[in-house]
């Protein structure tokens, strides 16, 4: 734009001052257009893109895995309405591209983003109470309605699923509904949590501003583990993997909602109150909590 141009050389102080009507016309420009521009820096249109754009960015930056559709939607929900189409326009010009879809060059050879935490874990799982340390992961599996998504959230001293949340879309709200139903039920059974460790990989739900205001609101330390390296959060990937194979995979599932109940009804029926386990002297982490709380009582 050559308006702010035409405003400088008119300007009182200008060192050389140049009537408006002669730049106009060296410029090739109609002085009414300009008029109208000076009256009015900043048009209502451009208002409404910067506000639009602020939207997308923060949607964005909160998760880096949705593309411009869902960050669209993300912006509807905060009241800046806009087509897909202008989502697009804007996070192309900005280059705002889901990690998982398109990337530019400037992307090419950069790692995954840094830890919000130090590991403090080391792979050492293990823990001498509970609320100790605890660990959470996110898995996903198809219906017939698309993917759903379980961020859990296991107690290391007892292996028992303190919280797990369960949704449509993988977003930081879902790990953060997973430890606030962790805090949650632990609370409700008179113990605190305070200065628990939560170990996690480096996944953008665990990394975002949600996640790391939820763990200082509950006065909770967080933990991370290295790049790429499953054997990190190994204690965690086990559960999964009996998950996996004792509900995931036992058949097609057509509906997000019968999949949902078939993981509530395994982790609370079967894998909590039926399943033991050697790492527990052939217990159950329901009658380990229960005895070792018992036991400690009795000492006290």
């Amino acid at each position: 734009m050559r308006y702010p141009l035409v405003r400088e050389l008119a300007a009182a102080g200008a060192p050389l001052r140049v009537p408006v009507a002669v730049t106009c016309r060296v410029l090739k420009i109609a002085r009414q257009p300009y008029y109208r521009w000076l009256a009015q820096p900043v048009t209502d249109a451009e208002w409404t893109q910067a506000h639009r754009a602020n939207a997308l960015f923060d949607a964005h930056r909160e998760d880096l895995e949705f593309g411009y559709r869902f960050l669209a939607d993300e912006a509807r929900q905060t009241g800046q309405a806009m087509a897909d189409r202008t989502a697009w326009r804007i996070c192309s010009a900005n280059g705002w591209w889901s990690v998982f879809g398109k990337k530019k060059p400037y992307w090419k050879g950069r790692r995954a983003g840094a830890p919000a935490h130090d590991d403090l874990v080391a792979r050492d799982f293990t823990a001498e109470a509970g609320n100790a340390l605890w660990l959470t992961d996110i898995t996903e599996h198809w219906t017939g309605e698309g993917k759903l998504y379980l961020c859990a959230v296991k107690d290391v001293w007892s292996n028992r699923i303190v919280g797990y949340s369960i949704d449509s879309r993988m977003k930081s709200r879902l790990a953060v509904a997973a430890l606030d139903n962790a805090v949650a039920r632990r609370r409700v059974e008179g113990r605190e949590v305070a200065g628990c460790v939560l170990h996690s990989d480096r996944g953008s739900q665990f990394r975002s501003r949600k996640m790391q205001r939820a763990l200082t609101g509950h006065s909770m330390v967080g933990s991370m583990g290295q790049v790429g390296s499953a054997a990190d959060n190994a204690a965690m990937e086990s559960f999964f993997s009996l998950l996996q194979h004792n509900v995931l995979d036992r058949h097609r599932w057509a509906t997000r909602d019968e999949l949902r109940i078939a993981i509530v009804t395994w982790i609370e029926r079967t894998y909590h109150r039926r399943r033991r386990q050697t790492a527990l002297g052939r217990l159950t982490p329901i009658e380990y909590e229960t005895i070792m709380t018992n036991t400690v009582a009795q000492a006290a």
